[in-house]
């Protein structure tokens, strides 16, 4: 581990690691353009010079110069000031001066680094250069007249992303950034190349000059489009908010997020329920009520149906208290069937090792194997799907798919398309089953697409078995995993509201717990309570309709697939009537003549952890026992699908987006119309 002296201080440092990296470790800042600590370094900006004794003499890019032992670095002397004002007065040749109108003020690196090194007049007599702007669909403006040629873009599409649509082209003063064919950015995480842009010409379109970001409230939340749980910020300004960024979060989205969790924002201030209304039974029509009106009606309703006929169903984006609450509630009248898994996913629940990423999102770039088994984790966890390109690109990971064959952004094996495969796998000889057998640290990625047949728990019991046969399992390697698609199922499974013999279609009486899917197969004269904040699915087959409040609004508990406990602050305050889905739930419990034991939140989160002390720590992944599940059974020659292909359209709040509707038009639908032209 080389030794060297920054600026008089001394630090060690291990071998590889550059200036740069070194200069951070010390709490030393040196500006820098192209360089990124999660992409390649291009070192093309030359805006990180440093000077080193005993070197070249000429200031030297500390990016992509490693540390040496007994080197002696200096980063504030006059040399290096006068190169980098000189670096930076070429970067601003053919800058524009449109700091007024550009979405990137107040939170531009060029603008903040030519504070420091930046000259009060320009020497630049020519006119200045203009490129064309490029259309790259519906989430990402460009102005490349803005544009420094950092590359930034082009990596994180490469080295992240896993799409290469974005080059840089030809040479000299003609070099700009480009699509090699002109075409929208299709990736499921092209929103971050406008994070990583450290100017302004790659902007947000959906964003465009909407707010400036000393406006912005700004809350640091978590993501509830998926399971991830990745962790961001909602800037929000008065009741509306305004735009989601990533929040830093080594162990689960890294510095990313998914344009899902960033674009889908819009979706929470259209279609909004902020008021109770009440179906009349003769004209059939939704009217305004009250809050003592529908929950008298309710109430009453609910009396008056068997404890073996009343279902409660928790929708994918309800946070843990509302859950428990629930619970309490159906506990409370003496029963109710319980279930949150309404994409008809079957599995054993008895066992959390059997249903959890037990790798931990994290470690899954260290796999040098990977099975998926009924997943597309591109669509279904897009952050999971960057961990498992990085274990193909640094690793040599080998993938091998089972299941519909699907468009990932790296090479796979694919095995098979049905559970039959799967039965076959066990004893492949194979290429892809030699290297699983042969690998450290295999994984098994188990999706709810492989789950949502009658034969569920069978391939649950299958995977088990495969994972006993490779040796998935070891004393410090659990390679098997469980990928879920809803923020809330993990949380749900935990505390219990999961009913395996129950068919929600004899219910009676139906409490939809911002349930929104598919109810035309519920008895049509039951009587159904929709409680949610979008006026989707659910709330068209209500017969009462209950205003709740979005993740945004709320502070909740939520449980990621790895089984990590995080939870939301709030970011704005729920519209109209809404309110928290727990707070409604024990108004109601009031009017059933069964108050429910607690009245504050925090009494809530007092009662949740003393029946289930893993939700009174935040953020630690569990170690679970492994242990056997699943029910040994035949299992079906269907073709297993992912759980859902079209990311953009899978919950309340995607499907009330303007934006995710035009990305599902650019992106999913334009696909399948290619995609049907090249079959005929």
């Amino acid at each position: 581990m080389p030794k060297l002296t920054i600026n008089g201080i001394e630090v060690e440092v291990e071998q590889g690691t550059s200036i740069i990296q070194a200069a951070e470790q010390i709490g030393i800042e040196i500006p820098r353009f192209c360089y990124h600590d999660k992409l390649s370094v291009p070192a093309n900006c030359r805006m990180c010079l440093v000077e080193v004794e005993g070197g070249p003499p000429k200031p030297v890019a500390s990016c992509a110069m490693a540390c040496g032992e007994g080197m002696v670095v200096k980063t504030d002397t006059e040399m290096v000031h006068k190169a980098r004002k000189g670096v930076m007065e070429f970067l601003l040749i053919n800058h524009p001066l449109d700091c007024p109108i550009c979405d990137q003020g107040g939170e531009c690196d060029l603008q903040d680094q030519a504070v420091a090194y930046g000259y009060d007049r320009s020497r630049y007599h020519e006119n200045k250069r203009a490129v064309a702007d490029k259309e790259l669909g519906p989430l990402i403006k460009t102005t490349m007249t803005r544009c420094i040629q950092c590359t930034r873009c082009v990596r994180l599409g490469e080295e992240v992303a896993g799409v290469t649509e974005l080059g840089l082209m030809h040479r000299g003063e003609d070099v700009e950034i480009d699509t090699f064919v002109e075409k929208a950015v299709s990736s499921e995480m092209s929103g971050n190349m406008i994070d990583v842009c450290p100017v302004g010409a790659l902007t947000s379109k959906p964003y465009e000059f909407k707010a400036r970001p000393w406006e912005l409230s700004k809350t640091e939340s978590i993501d509830v489009h998926d399971a991830v749980g990745s962790n961001v910020r909602i800037d929000a300004r008065g009741g509306e908010v305004m735009r989601v960024l990533p929040r830093l979060h080594e162990e689960i989205n890294e510095e990313w997020i998914s344009d899902k969790t960033r674009f889908a924002y819009d979706g929470l201030k259209k279609r909004r329920l902020d008021r109770p209304w009440i179906k009349n039974e003769k004209t059939g029509k939704l009217e305004e009520a009250d809050w003592n009106e529908a929950f008298t009606l309710i109430a009453e309703k609910m009396k008056s149906r068997k404890a073996d006929k009343r279902a409660f169903i928790a929708g994918d984006m309800i946070d843990v208290e509302a859950m428990v609450a629930a619970k309490d509630l159906a506990e409370a009248i003496g029963g109710a069937a319980l279930e949150c898994r309404i994409d008809g996913a079957t599995f054993d629940t008895s066992s959390r090792s059997g249903y959890l990423f037990n790798t931990s999102i994290a470690a899954t770039e260290e796999a040098d194997a990977i099975l998926l088994v009924g997943v597309n984790p591109r669509t279904e966890a897009a952050m999971i799907n960057a961990r498992i390109l990085k274990a193909v690109r640094h690793n040599k990971a080998k993938v091998g798919v089972i299941g519909k064959a699907c468009d990932l952004n790296y090479a796979y094996d694919h095995i098979g398309t049905t559970a039959k495969d799967l039965e076959a796998f066990k004893t492949s000889k194979a290429a892809f089953a030699k290297a699983f057998k042969a690998a450290k640290k295999p994984m098994i990625i188990l999706g709810m697409g492989a789950l949502q047949g009658e034969d569920g728990q069978a391939v649950h019991a299958l995977a088990h078995e495969i994972a006993k046969t490779y040796k998935v399992v070891k004393p410090e390697w659990n390679g098997f995993n469980m990928l879920h698609n809803a923020a809330s199922r993990v949380g749900a499974l935990d505390v219990g509201f999961a009913q395996d013999d129950f068919y929600i279609g004899d219910a009676s009486f139906v409490y939809l717990l911002g349930a929104d899917f598919d109810t035309s197969f519920l008895n049509s004269k039951a009587f159904v309570v929709y409680q949610g904040h979008h006026g989707d699915l659910g709330a068209h087959r209500a017969d009462v309709i209950l205003p709740g409040a979005a993740y945004t609004e709320k502070t909740a508990l939520y449980v990621n697939t790895e089984g990590r406990v995080q939870q939301t602050l709030r970011a704005v305050m729920p519209p109209g009537d809404a309110r928290e889905d727990w707070t409604i739930l024990r108004a109601l419990s009031a009017f059933l003549n069964t108050p429910l034991p607690y009245n504050t939140h925090q009494q809530l989160r007092d009662r949740i952890v003393k029946e289930w002390a893993q939700f009174g720590t935040l953020d630690v992944v569990p170690s679970e026992t492994w242990e056997a599940f699943g029910k040994k059974g035949k299992v079906s020659k269907d073709v297993i699908a992912p759980a859902y292909e079209n990311i953009y359209m899978t919950n309340a709040i995607c499907r009330a987006s303007e934006t995710m509707k035009a990305c599902t038009q650019e992106f999913f639908l334009s696909k399948q119309e290619d995609m049907a032209e090249a079959a005929e």
